[in-house]
């Protein structure tokens, strides 16, 4: 895992599991790397979203727009950012791309993340803590 400043990225191996019979990754496996560096962009920062659970919150995608520029392979060495570039009330949204290890540009999206109340499953302010952190 790298941070400089806002930008985070994450590894992450493309395996054959990963892939299609041509060896190139299935396009919805994108959105999986996406998760897993939000994920870790969070957890850099001492949030654990298990606990979240606890407090009553959960964060689910609310929308997201993706491009495709090229495809990644079979055993390629990602990197997957997930950088906040806007911050809501109730949301954030994330600018997130997947780099091959000679910086080419494959896929980029923009993902934006809601709090709910996981109870009532309706919209609810960001807690205080998380803001803090970003």
């Amino acid at each position: 895992m790298q941070q400089s400043g806002d930008l985070f990225t994450l590894p992450v191996r493309v395996y054959i599991e990963d892939t299609d019979a041509g060896g190139i990754v299935f396009y919805a496996n994108y959105l999986k790397y996406f998760e897993r560096a939000r994920t870790e962009f969070f957890r850099s920062r001492g949030i654990e979203l298990r606990q979240c659970f606890t407090q009553n919150i959960n964060y689910v995608v609310h929308s997201l727009s993706i491009q495709y520029k090229k495809s990644a392979l079979l055993d390629d060495l990602l990197l997957i950012s997930a950088d906040p570039v806007k911050i809501g009330k109730t949301y954030i949204v994330f600018a997130q791309n997947a780099r091959n290890g000679r910086g080419e540009l494959l896929v980029e999206a923009e993902v934006k993340i809601a709090c709910l109340s996981l109870d009532t499953v309706k919209p609810r302010s960001l807690p205080d803590d998380l803001l803090a952190t970003l």
